[in-house]
Formats: structure tokens, C-alpha cells, sequence
């Protein structure tokens, strides 16, 4: 979000001679020099530019990073594989959701909003982002250009931290309203949601558009508006509020967790079921003992009970351990990602004021990637934890896509019937 330059040291760049930039200095300064300042129309040109820009360098020291070739090689293919594998990964989200039956239910389209803003994010924000870079953070691509690029790279990436946090509050609800919630968790429901998170993140970008707060589009430098009002709005809307959110949601469901492990205890096999019941069975039978048997028979419809409804509390169990693993990796990640960054964002106009910024300029960019980042992380998340997305990412890749749906219903099938046996063989 922030891209800056130096017109100092580009006007100083057409200047010859270093003591003669010392000496017009000195002349265009000081108001009781009595050599004639400025003999010709060309001396008079340049130095009222080297006034104008000690001038600049007073409210704002911005910086040019210089890289070797070799540094710009580098930082070039890190830079290209991040993009790369963050269009790769979102877009094996969005086909996955699209060609496969199972996964298009309403809570995945939550996860596809999330993989579109982070698409976006690598398309229409990373790729210039990266030539900001390689030429040491001036902005080549003009001032129109540069609101239309704040404006796209704001409201992408609050897209997909919002649409995290709705995601957090999907999984809360759907964990301790298992009854109620998933009934109103129907497609228009989930879309209004989506959009809803789409309309409040262009609300943030369009306040610089229409004069509230002006982007800073001077010299070859594109920063988003440093107003003391605009930062803090921005930053809370952005990030700090879903934030809280997603922070509040995970506790909560790691307590239901906690207090679904000691609610749901699991019954364990008694041992005279063992005995009696199991392993005795086949004497018995052979032994043609009719009371034998009939004991066995009551002992097994008393067991098969029993492991009937410690299987309930497995699956309620597992359920929310996994929803609290997996929301406590996204928010993990999210916050790593993405808290340095609007930390130095929230507190840079109080410190820098509102004309430029005067933070190092190779922290401002590390910290900006490592936000991005978070865009090539969420999917590699979801892919992770989710059977059917990861094994679709897989058929894909391999180019298996056709009868998709078939293979992966088998193979829920064959799982389910896995399941079953594991519990069945007890008896």
C-alpha cells in the first residue's frame, strides 16, 4: 500500500558537478547573499528546483532502495513464486467448488469470496507491486493510476480479511447451533453475507476517491491517505475489528470443545463383556448351551448400545476439535500475517504526519509482503484440513477431472464404510 519515492535524488541526478549543487544551495537559501544569483536562464531553472526540493526534503526524507542485479534477481523470483502459487492455489479453490457436487454447499461459498479476494490480491495488486520493488519503490505508472491502484489493493485484501472473519463466524454458529443454524444456512443467506462483506470493503476505498481523504500522488510516490481520521477508520474497519472478532470466536469455540470433551465421556467396553459376551460367544454356541447364548445375545444388544451412542459423542467430539484447530490455525496465520503491518499502517501518520512517510522504507515493503502472503496461505490451510477439497486440488493437478464426482463419492463411501467396521469389529 505504500509506494514512494525521492524527487530529490532524481533532480540531483541531472546535475554535473557535486560543488556546484553545494554553491547553488547556499545561493538559492540565503536571502543576504550578494552574488548575483542567477546569471543565466539555466542556472535560475535549476535552482529554483534544488529550492523546491530542499523544500520537499524538509516534510518528507523518503527514500530510494537500490539493488544489485543480483539482489534484483532474487527478490524478482521470490517475489514472482509468491504470486504464482497464490493464483494457483485460489484459483484450484474457486474451479474445485465449481466442478464438484459435494462441495457446493452455502457455507463454501464463504471459502470461494475468500479465494476470489485473494485472487484478485495476486492479479490486479501483486504484479506491480513487484516492479515498485525492482526499481527501488518509485512509482512508474502514473497518479491516475495509482488512487485505481490503492483502491483495488484496499479493498481486496479487507475483502478477504472480512471475509475470514465471517468465516470464524459461520464455524461458531454452526458448532454450537447444530440444530437451527445449518436450516438457515441456505444459498441466499450465505450470499447476502458475501456481498454484504464485498459492499463494506469498497466503502473504505472510496473515501479518497471522492475528497474525504486524498491519496498522496506526488513526485513518483503512491501512498494511500495518511489523514488522521481516514487511518484510523480505515485500519479499525480492515483489520483490527475482525480481528476482535475472529479472536472472540475461537475462544469461544475452544471452549465448547473443552466443555464437550468432559461432557461427552466416552463409555468404555465393561470387561465382563469381554469376557462373557465377546470371546465366550463362539463356546457357547458350539457347546449348544441355550442359556449361554441367550446371555450373549442381551449382552450384545446392551453393548452395541453402548458403542451406539459413545459413537454420537465421537463424532459430536471430533467435529468441534477440529473446528477449533482449524480456526485457531486461520486466525494464527492471519494474525502473524497481517498485525505487524497495520501497526506500522495505524501508527505511521501520528509519527510521520500526514504529508508522506518517513518509515524505512525496506521495512514498509517487508511487512506489506508478509500481509500478502496471507492470500497464498489461506488455501493451502482449507486444502489441509478439508478431505474433498484436498483430493480434488490432487486430481487436478494430475488432470484426472473427469468422473471427479463419482471417485470422490466412492470414496466418502468407502470411508464411511471404514468407520463402521472399526466399530463393528468390537463386537
Amino acid at each position: 500500500m505504500v509506494l514512494h519515492t525521492d524527487p530529490i535524488l532524481l533532480s540531483y541526478r541531472s546535475l554535473d558537478n557535486a560543488e556546484t549543487l553545494h554553491h547553488w544551495q547556499e545561493v538559492a537559501l540565503s536571502p543576504f547573499t550578494t552574488e548575483t544569483p542567477y546569471p543565466t536562464l539555466e542556472e535560475e531553472e535549476a535552482a529554483e528546483l534544488i529550492a523546491a526540493n530542499i523544500t520537499n526534503s524538509t516534510d518528507c526524507g523518503e527514500e530510494i532502495l537500490l539493488y544489485g542485479d543480483v539482489e534484483k534477481v532474487i527478490i524478482g523470483i521470490v517475489l514472482s513464486i509468491i504470486t504464482l502459487w497464490t493464483i494457483a492455489g485460489n484459483s484450484l479453490v474457486i474451479i474445485s467448488v465449481c466442478i464438484v457436487k459435494k462441495l457446493r454447499q452455502p457455507s463454501n461459498y464463504l471459502v470461494v469470496s475468500l479465494a476470489a479476494a485473494d485472487l484478485s490480491v495476486a492479479v490486479a495488486v501483486m504484479p506491480f507491486v513487484i516492479i515498485t520493488d525492482l526499481v527501488g519503490g518509485e512509482w512508474l505508472f502514473g497518479k491516475v493510476f495509482c488512487n485505481v491502484f490503492i483502491a483495488m489493493d484496499v479493498m481486496c485484501c479487507t475483502a478477504s480479511i472480512m471475509t475470514l472473519c465471517v468465516i470464524s463466524v459461520d464455524r461458531y454458529l454452526g458448532i454450537t447451533r447444530p440444530l437451527t443454524y445449518p436450516v438457515r444456512q441456505n444459498g441466499r443467506s450465505m450470499a447476502k453475507m458475501v456481498i454484504t462483506v464485498w459492499l463494506l470493503s469498497a466503502s473504505i476505498t472510496l473515501p479518497p476517491l471522492f475528497g474525504w481523504a486524498k491519496n498522496v500522488t506526488v513526485d513518483r510516490m503512491c501512498l494511500i491517505s495518511q489523514d488522521f481520521g481516514y487511518t484510523v477508520y480505515s485500519t479499525g474497519v480492515a483489520f483490527y475489528i475482525p480481528m476482535t472478532v475472529m479472536l472472540i470466536m475461537y475462544n469461544r469455540i475452544y471452549k465448547a470443545a473443552k466443555i464437550s470433551a468432559e461432557k461427552h465421556k466416552f463409555i468404555s467396553i465393561p470387561r465382563q463383556y469381554e469376557q462373557d459376551g465377546v470371546y465366550n460367544l463362539e463356546e457357547d454356541i458350539r457347546a449348544h448351551h441355550a442359556t449361554k447364548r441367550s446371555k450373549a445375545a442381551e449382552e450384545c444388544v446392551t453393548l452395541s448400545k453402548l458403542l451406539k451412542h459413545d459413537r454420537k459423542n465421537i463424532s459430536i467430539f471430533k467435529r468441534e476439535q477440529k473446528a477449533a484447530r482449524t480456526l485457531g490455525i486461520i486466525v494464527g496465520a492471519f494474525t502473524f500475517c497481517w498485525l505487524p503491518f497495520f501497526l506500522l499502517s495505524a501508527a505511521r501518520p501520528f509519527i510521520c504526519g500526514i504529508e508522506c512517510s518517513c518509515m524505512p522504507l525496506r521495512l514498509e515493503r517487508t511487512l506489506l509482503w508478509l500481509g500478502y502472503t496471507n492470500s497464498l496461505i489461506n488455501p493451502l490451510i482449507y486444502a489441509f484440513f478439508n478431505r474433498d477439497l484436498r483430493t480434488t486440488f490432487w486430481n487436478l493437478l494430475r488432470c484426472k477431472y473427469r468422473n471427479i464426482n463419482r471417485r470422490l463419492s466412492a470414496a466418502s463411501m468407502q470411508e464411511a464404510l471404514k468407520a463402521t467396521e472399526r466399530h463393528d469389529c468390537i463386537l
